[in-house]
């Protein structure tokens, strides 16, 4: 059958969807939603069966729904209707909410039921959930109407659905809905207004005298303040606020500039904070340390038996420089210990999407700040590669993009959740050449030709083709903490195989056989040679796409690699 995709962005949701639905042979085209006037022209050109909205922020034109038939993916339950489903739900702390397919008609969110799931909440921010419980709904809700459609099936209106269509019509979430009162609030209250504005558009607050957004909020289980509001210490970037009865942690901040002042970016609290924080206490947490009641933190390693794990969770999966010298510090340690095997965790969201373009933005010099960044994941890289005393693997719960892919081939094995989107490559953020060694470590697996269909298409990548190309050894699992148990359970079935020393001195015969052949180091001089000319060159197309991207600048026009319909209409 044949798709369109119409969609305000091709972000993780609709990437899983597309992946998916063409893994079942549909036909799948993606045209952003720019104006009117394209829409109906890309109508015209793709000719679709049917029409899916995975994620819009206005109304699908009556042009459009009353010609082909179109389904709204939205996040609330049956009955639930307008823009800030996920952000009420948290609000109110609902227990279990859902994803609803339903027909495009006049009255946003108002068509009958194709399909709908019911998944419980976590207390987490609304893009966690987005990412995980929400995706995996919308996927199964999905390929159920599709099915349905393709059979000649109809929707059914919402009130016949009986105690499945308990959702309202509600309006959208205001700052004054989730303002936070530091001196009444608990904790558990200022973490769910948090987490429901979480990613956008955060909480207005004023932090020493500063007008602030709120981002990533963490609970703290011990470290206590004695006014609410008030900061108590520091970490990695974030800060520690009191609250009524508890404290809560608060990764990152986005400053609110005066009308008319130049836009501002996401960025870790403690740079956005500055000098303001002088003389608030730095506690660091040793990244070996056992957990003492709950925290936050993005680093950790534990060990079961023979297997070291090592979790970095950083935040949407960006390495920064000080992240990449915090990650590399916390190799050294693992490596330090007598363990067989290591596993690379990563993040339950993100696996790592490559160097932190909010950072390399707001230093104000980006082309230095980019080489700088480039290296700095490079060197944690290397390390991986040389690790040649044990075996390494990179097991990824959670999405990976760009150089995070290719850092997670640095381990000698890459076990992906069934569920994870790869994005591997680097031409859309204006013809980037990348590094992290992947001239080396994407070839070795798949061969030169693969490797570079593999980086110039451009298109999202499901683990069943991951593991199909040879860029990963296996897929199993759905959540991810299902998923990471079974990761560490294989890994100490690799630790305690006979063949286990074999295993590792091959590896190390190995990496000197390619080490005569090339040298790592002429891999890496080679790579930064091309990304040099990005940072540096006279094409600005990597400086343009970095900053529409970190400044989320809607674009004029679908990408051609998206819109294949559009395809033979260039010109």
């Amino acid at each position: 059958m044949k798709i369109l995709f119409l969609t305000h962005a091709f972000n993780g949701l609709a990437q899983r969807l597309f992946i998916e639905l063409r893994d079942l042979g549909h036909e799948v085209a993606i045209e952003l939603d720019v104006n009117d006037a394209l829409t109906a022209q890309a109508l015209a050109l793709a000719k679709p069966h049917l029409v899916i909205a995975p994620f819009l922020k206005r109304a699908i034109p009556e042009r459009v729904w009353s010609a082909v038939p179109c389904l709204i993916v939205h996040p609330g339950v049956p009955g639930d209707r307008g823009p800030s489903a996920l952000d009420w739900a948290i609000l109110e702390g609902e227990r279990e909410w859902g994803v609803t397919v339903l027909q495009a008609v006049g009255e946003m969110d108002a068509g009958p039921v194709w399909a709908h799931r019911a998944f419980p909440m976590r207390l987490a921010p609304k893009s966690s959930l987005y990412r995980r419980e929400v995706t995996e709904a919308a996927v199964a809700a999905v390929t159920e109407a599709v099915d349905a459609f393709a059979r000649g099936g109809k929707p059914v209106a919402a009130g016949e659905l009986g105690a499945a269509a308990r959702g309202r019509a509600r309006p959208l979430v205001r700052q004054a809905d989730r303002a936070i009162d530091w001196a009444a609030d608990d904790t558990l209250t200022v973490l769910r207004k948090i987490h429901s504005a979480d990613g956008f558009p955060g909480i207005r607050d004023e932090i020493l005298g500063r007008p602030v957004r709120l981002f990533g909020a963490h609970a703290e289980g011990t470290l206590r303040g004695p006014v609410p509001g008030g900061i108590i210490a520091t970490r990695h970037g974030g800060i520690l606020r009191a609250t009524r009865d508890g404290a809560v942690w608060i990764s990152h901040l986005q400053a609110i500039a005066p009308e008319g002042g130049e836009p501002t970016l996401k960025l870790p609290a403690a740079e956005v904070l500055g000098e303001a924080l002088a003389g608030v206490a730095e506690i660091a947490y040793a990244v070996d340390a056992p957990p003492h009641g709950e925290t936050w933190r993005e680093l950790r390693y534990e060990e079961h038996g023979d297997v070291g794990v090592l979790h970095f969770a950083f935040h949407n999966g960006a390495l920064s420089p000080p992240q990449c010298r915090r990650l590399l510090a916390a190799l050294q340690v693992a490596k330090a210990r007598p363990t067989k095997v290591l596993v690379l965790a990563g993040g339950e969201d993100f696996w790592s999407n490559g160097i932190h373009l909010n950072a390399i933005e707001a230093t104000g010099r980006p082309a230095d700040a980019s080489w700088e960044s480039i290296n700095a994941i490079d060197d944690v890289a290397r390390e991986i590669i040389t690790m040649t005393d044990r075996l390494t693997v990179s097991a990824l719960a959670g999405n990976a993009g760009a150089g995070g892919v290719f850092l997670a081939l640095a381990a000698d094995r890459v076990w992906l959740n069934r569920g994870v989107v790869l994005n591997p490559h680097y031409k859309g953020m204006g013809n980037l050449y990348g590094s992290e060694y992947w001239t080396y470590l994407l070839p070795r697996r798949v061969g030169e030709k693969r490797a570079r269909e593999i980086t110039e298409r451009r298109l999202p990548m499901g683990s069943h083709e991951a593991v199909q190309l040879g860029l990963a050894d296996a897929r199993f699992g759905h959540d991810p903490h299902a998923f990471l148990a079974a990761a560490i359970k294989r890994a100490q079935a690799m630790a305690n195989d006979p063949r286990h020393a074999d295993t590792v001195f091959a590896k190390r015969r190995q990496r000197l056989v390619d080490e005569t052949a090339k040298p790592l180091d002429k891999y890496r001089e080679e790579e930064l040679e091309r990304m040099k000319l990005n940072f540096y060159g006279f094409d600005p197309s990597y400086h343009v796409a970095r900053y529409h991207f970190v400044h989320k600048l809607p674009k004029a026009r679908t990408p051609y690699y998206l819109a294949s319909h559009r395809a033979g209409a260039r010109g």
